[in-house]
């Protein structure tokens, strides 16, 4: 089963705790604090393999959690880092985050590494916390947690030509003959229900990837038929080989099939209009073909090379595949995700909102809720098992204004303020 889309979770490793310990050795007094800090969390990274074609692994699944950071030790021992989680993708894998639906990553050569969710940083033990009015503080961090997210992983085959065209017109005959792929082949509509990849190689040594791409119909580009699902890999394609056929076996006039699976690349993505276009003139061994291919070429507005061949009795086979040879040689690769170009002359400034440190809410039972990311890890990081790390956290929370804020709304003392799953009351 070919599996092109699916969407899946990551989860970058917690950071390792720190500690509290202090230094109880014989001759040594006032040893002081020697609690050490804790291992960064791994990274979740996406990497490249050549050998996977599909998402298929991926079915089966879908939870990656990196292993956190190993906790600080007393003797100030640094907690070890953790070893990073390694995923593998097939070539052509772009990786979409699921919510704000940005690109993360494209990743199309072998061995090529991203990082989709990073490791939190270890906690600080409380040899950190040392200061002149406070020399033996008990005070330390809990990790940082590590980043999650839904990302959506896309396959798009890495292939240099796509053939193009209606059902039933002759593409995976043509991918047969002309490579060692074995596509289904059968007389009727849509037996391709999956791209095939083959290695073409011409007779003067050059070699290239061809895609038999299933069916478009009219309406692919909105869902119709197969299309949509496929049309995405034709992105990727250098050259389109748009497959006719000119003996109208199935009664549909080939200039009109040509005109509407244009229309439909057109409707799905207008940057696919400017790939270059081969058009092969298929079935010319049955009747009335020669007569249907001077009327073609007639209508034919575009200035369009047309290949007449069968794939069957393999006529014209050897002057086509030169043909796309040569075309594929004088094309520049598409990029995929177009960033802004920027140059000596043209400087792009993005704005980017600032980010909230909290938000304040309020539950229908009246109590107070303090949200956001900032506020969040704070407290994830917060030892609350000591009081010095409470002091400390309350702290933290007057200067980042969240009392302030709290009293803007309204709250008096005594009243409740929610916390992820946590209360606390609220003391003036």
């Amino acid at each position: 089963m070919f599996v092109d889309q699916v969407k899946i979770y990551v989860k970058g490793g917690d950071g390792g705790n720190g500690m509290v310990a202090f230094r109880r050795e014989k001759y040594v007094p006032k040893g002081g604090p020697a609690g050490g800090d804790g291992g960064k969390g791994a990274d979740v990274i996406f990497e490249v393999e050549e050998g996977l074609r599909t998402l298929m692994d991926f079915r089966y699944k879908r939870h990656f959690k990196a292993p956190r950071g190993e906790h600080g030790m007393s003797k100030n021992q640094h907690g070890r880092n953790a070893k990073d989680m390694i995923v593998k993708v097939p070539p052509g894998t772009v990786v979409t985050d699921a919510e704000t639906m940005e690109v993360i990553a494209d990743l199309t050569e072998h061995g090529q590494r991203a990082v989709i969710a990073h490791g939190g940083r270890g906690g600080r033990g409380n040899t950190r916390f040392a200061t002149p009015a406070n020399p033996a503080p008990e005070l330390s961090e809990h990790g940082e947690p590590g980043i999650e997210k839904e990302v959506v992983l896309e396959l798009k085959l890495l292939a240099d030509v796509g053939l193009v065209g209606f059902p039933s017109v002759g593409k995976s005959t043509l991918l047969s003959v002309v490579s060692a792929a074995k596509p289904k082949i059968a007389d009727y509509h849509f037996t391709t229900i999956a791209p095939n990849l083959g290695m073409v190689e011409t007779e003067d040594g050059r070699s290239f990837v061809m895609a038999d791409l299933p069916g478009l119909i009219e309406g692919a580009h909105s869902g119709v038929g197969l299309g949509h699902q496929f049309l995405r890999h034709i992105e990727r394609t250098r050259v389109i080989v748009h497959v006719i056929d000119m003996a109208a076996t199935e009664g549909r006039d080939p200039y009109e099939d040509y005109k509407t699976i244009n229309n439909e690349l057109k409707e799905y993505n207008l940057r696919l209009t400017e790939r270059p276009q081969i058009i092969v003139a298929n079935k010319m061994d049955m009747p009335d073909a020669e007569e249907n291919l001077a009327t073609f070429k007639e209508q034919l507005e575009e200035d369009y090379p047309v290949f007449p061949i069968s794939a069957l009795t393999r006529q014209g086979l050897r002057d086509l595949l030169f043909a796309v040879a040569d075309k594929i040689e004088e094309t520049p690769e598409f990029p995929l995700v177009h960033e802004e170009e920027t140059d000596i002359n043209r400087v792009l400034y993005k704005h980017e909102a600032d980010q909230k440190e909290f938000v304040i809410t309020r539950d229908p039972d009246g109590s107070f809720v303090v949200s956001g990311d900032a506020v969040e890890r704070l407290f994830k990081m917060t030892d609350f098992s000591r009081d010095e790390s409470v002091r400390r956290f309350a702290r933290q929370l007057r200067g980042m204004g969240v009392d302030d804020a709290l009293r803007e709304r309204g709250i008096q003392s005594g009243d409740t303020v929610k916390l992820l799953d946590y209360e606390f009351e609220f003391l003036d």
